[in-house]
């Protein structure tokens, strides 16, 4: 059941290919419905491919590091 009160964002291809090459598809399904949603508009509303990547690259390090979204602390998604 979609708890989100706004559009459900699909998830590209080329965002799930980087999430299983960087081994973050754990790190980012134990992320909040919202902020999966988040990322993925985000990246996709980028008009230019480099724009895209860019984005892709930030979600990735901050699922990475943990602790991070979007710039932002978020205490609970730290990693030990």
């Amino acid at each position: 059941m979609n708890r989100l009160s706004r559009e459900v964002n699909p998830m590209p291809d080329f965002v799930r290919d980087a999430l299983e090459a960087e081994k973050l598809m754990q790190a980012y399904n134990e992320r909040p419905p919202y902020q999966r949603n988040d990322y993925l508009g985000w990246i996709a509303k980028g008009k230019r491919q480099a724009t895209q990547e860019k984005r892709l690259r930030q979600m990735l390090d901050e699922l990475q590091q943990g602790g991070i979204y979007m710039k932002m602390d978020h205490p609970a998604s730290r990693r030990s």
